[in-house]
């Protein structure tokens, strides 16, 4: 999907700015993501990436500024409200619990209950099952074992998890933390895949990585931080990896 115009944001963020006392960590940063964009958020480190993606989280409280969702604005106090709004952050590390299923980890903290016997409450397992099988079809990604606890799966199988927990509550912005970052060539392959599914799917997507290859393999648009503020951005196809570079250095 094309970032035309005339597709309307999901996500809008204005003169966005968040202060620690006297330290700035971001200053009056604007950016924009429409259905089906991935934007890649580059920068060193210490640049306002984390605090900006905190800040549309809802970890932090922005100082100013405003952010829309589906043009309308929106303030979270915790990042639970967010999700409920359909923002998902996947750090690095995750959040899984290793030792349950796939279908137990998306709904982890929201566990489907059924009635046994009428009146007895118990986990709906076979709901969690069929959750978990549908979601990863979606992301057409194929396990055999759903009754597996999830420490048995590679690195990227585990962001597939992440992933498909995101989307079966609908998350519309996916916030991504390095989410290649430990992982190996083919690893990065499968999730670079992922994301290229989220995108076909109409989401937005928020890319934080250090690797530029993979940036330019999944991006639409990159947006450089230096210091808290926006230092550049730039549409993919137009934009050369020095140029990148020298953005994010300030040469």
């Amino acid at each position: 999907m094309n970032s035309d115009v005339a597709a309307k944001p999901l996500l809008e963020v204005t003169n966005l700015s968040k202060h620690f006392g006297a330290v700035q960590a971001l200053n009056d940063f604007s950016m924009v993501i429409r259905p089906g964009e991935v934007v890649a958020l580059a920068g060193d480190n210490g640049a306002g990436k984390t605090t900006l993606i905190k800040t549309i989280s809802g970890v932090f409280r922005p100082t100013a500024g405003e952010i829309r969702l589906a043009g309308q604005p929106v303030s979270f106090s915790t990042p639970q409200e967010a999700r409920e709004k359909g923002i998902e952050t996947i750090y690095q590390d995750l959040a899984l619990a290793d030792n349950l299923t796939i279908g137990a980890n998306i709904f982890l903290g929201r566990e489907p209950m059924r009635k046994a016997f009428g009146f007895l409450p118990v986990l709906d397992r076979r709901k969690m099952a069929e959750a978990a099988r549908s979601t990863m079809a979606l992301l057409d990604f194929h396990v055999n074992r759903l009754d597996a606890p999830v420490s048995n799966f590679s690195g990227g199988q585990r962001q597939a998890v992440a992933i498909g927990r995101a989307v079966y509550w609908n998350a519309q912005i996916l916030i991504m933390d390095e989410p290649t970052a430990a992982l190996g060539v083919p690893e990065q392959r499968k999730v670079i895949s992922l994301i290229h599914q989220l995108k076909a799917q109409g989401r937005g997507v928020i890319f934080i990585s250090h690797n530029l290859q993979d940036i330019f393999a999944v991006s639409d648009r990159i947006v450089v931080l230096r210091r808290g503020v926006m230092a550049g951005e730039r549409k993919i196809s137009e934009t050369t990896h020095d140029e990148v570079v020298k953005l994010m250095v300030g040469g």
